[in-house]
């Protein structure tokens, strides 16, 4: 474990400014209008390296200082970086600090560095967190410069109001905080950001040092095909590394539009396939002679692509970052089914196997009633109605023919009686019956029947 001896603190007192998002958007310049943040569609460029990562030795001030340091571009965003919570799920809520290696080891990461600030003495989260679509932390509306990914693969960068945080048309799937608005559009965005960020009236005090001292440093933006660029060096607080005048100028050169500052000094680690990559500045606490990587708070993982949702909405397999629908589903995330309606029309109901009908309907559509002697579900029951009739195609209930009546159509309607199932009276003289069929007085009934009434 490290000493955190190399602390680097935008604020002496808390975290963030106190001033309202209003004020954010009324001091910057015209041109941005009321838009304190800027989006960028991201790249999605499928059988390419998840990310490709560089390892650089840059001169500072015309040769007389070197700093070395990573640069990590990944080619599509949206699949393969997260938010990680320090040490997993819960992670913030616990208040954990876990090292950036032990936190990129357990979730796979191919590279990874610290990401976000946290409280030094707690281990509080500090600002907005949303890791893989849940909300982790809601700073509450305070004004620090942020990075997020919405749900769409949109780049966020800038300042947030607490309705773009949780705004749910296109939520953030990833989001961080950091400290100072290094580039905007291309352009350094310092100076606006000490204005936006600072807690005291004057643009001298804590933020104004940690802006103007040289130290290790984290930062993450994206370059104009999308690409997200993770950027970390090397250093140590007043003797070595960049102040975040020349981290911003240092990207601004490398083809980088816009990116936020995170946490740095003895915070700044860089991991590749769960082993530490960079030279932290803080010592051991074991022995000072050895530095120690620092247990942070969050953590920006890359890792190979996948899918939104993980599992495909369990109507799937996840194949390098796309789902692979089962049969009957479809989309991106296997969430919608091939057969929408009104394909089954009004007698039937859609499901990953097709039209399933109601009973007493047939077809591929459910717009055929069933053939005769066959009702129920899917018509595969049969009836047997004699003399005519005909079986319900619900219920399976002979509709017996005028004249005769029962479950199966056979018994005749008793004397004084005709019609559909025997229901109407005869109306002859002297309680004559009459044809059992059609009501009529002038009938000649069975032969026995008939014989009887002479009788």
């Amino acid at each position: 474990r490290s000493l955190d001896d190399d602390l680097l603190q935008p604020y002496t007192r808390g975290h963030g400014p106190t001033h309202s998002h209003r004020h954010v958007r009324a001091c910057q310049a015209v041109i941005y209008g009321n838009t304190t943040h800027e989006s960028w569609p991201s790249s999605s460029r499928g059988g390419r390296p998840v990310a490709e990562s560089n390892v650089f030795v840059t001169d500072v001030e015309e040769g007389t200082r070197w700093v070395l340091g990573h640069m990590t571009v990944v080619h599509d965003p949206l699949k393969a970086m997260s938010v990680l919570e320090p040490g997993g799920l819960d992670g913030c809520r616990m208040h954990h600090r876990v090292s950036v290696g032990d936190t990129a080891k357990a979730a796979g990461c191919l590279y990874a560095q610290n990401g976000g600030f946290f409280n030094t003495k707690s281990g509080e989260c500090l600002g907005n967190v949303v890791s893989s679509g849940r909300l982790v932390r809601d700073s509450g509306g305070v004004q620090n410069a942020q990075f997020g990914i919405r749900s769409d693969g949109t780049l966020v960068f800038g300042y947030l109001s607490q309705e773009d945080v949780l705004d749910r048309s296109n939520p953030f799937v990833q989001l961080v905080s950091g400290v100072i608005w290094l580039l905007r559009n291309g352009e350094i965005y310092i100076n606006q950001s000490l204005e936006a960020e600072c807690s005291e009236t004057q643009e001298t005090g804590s933020l104004r040092y940690f802006v103007d001292v040289v130290s290790a440093r984290t930062a993450v933006g994206h370059d104009k095909e999308g690409r997200l660029i993770l950027f970390q060096i090397d250093g140590q607080t007043e003797k070595r590394g960049m102040n975040l005048w020349q981290v911003a100028e240092f990207l601004k050169k490398n083809g980088v539009i816009n990116a936020i500052n995170l946490d740095g000094g003895g915070s700044s680690t860089f991991v590749t396939d769960g082993s530490l990559a960079s030279y932290p500045s803080d010592h051991c606490t074991s022995d000072s002679r050895w530095r120690c990587s620092r247990d942070v708070s969050t953590v920006l993982c890359v890792h190979q692509r996948r899918c939104h949702p993980a599992n495909c909405s369990e109507h799937g397999e996840c194949v390098d970052g796309h789902c692979r629908c089962q049969r009957g589903w479809q989309g991106p995330a296997c969430d919608t089914l091939v057969c929408q309606p009104p394909a089954c029309g009004p007698h039937g109901v859609c499901t990953a196997s097709g039209c399933v009908c109601d009973a007493g309907w047939r077809g591929a559509n459910c717009s055929e009633g069933c053939l005769p002697g066959f009702y129920g579900d899917a018509c595969t029951k049969t009836c047997s109605c004699f003399n005519g009739g005909s079986c319900d195609p619900v219920s399976g209930r002979c509709i017996c023919p005028p004249g005769f009546q029962d479950k199966t159509c056979e018994k005749v309607c008793p004397l004084g009686f005709f019609g559909a199932s025997c229901a109407q009276e005869c109306r002859c003289d002297d309680l004559c019956p009459c044809d059992p069929q059609t009501g009529s007085c002038n009938a000649t009934l069975p032969g026995e029947t008939n014989s009887t009434l002479h009788r």
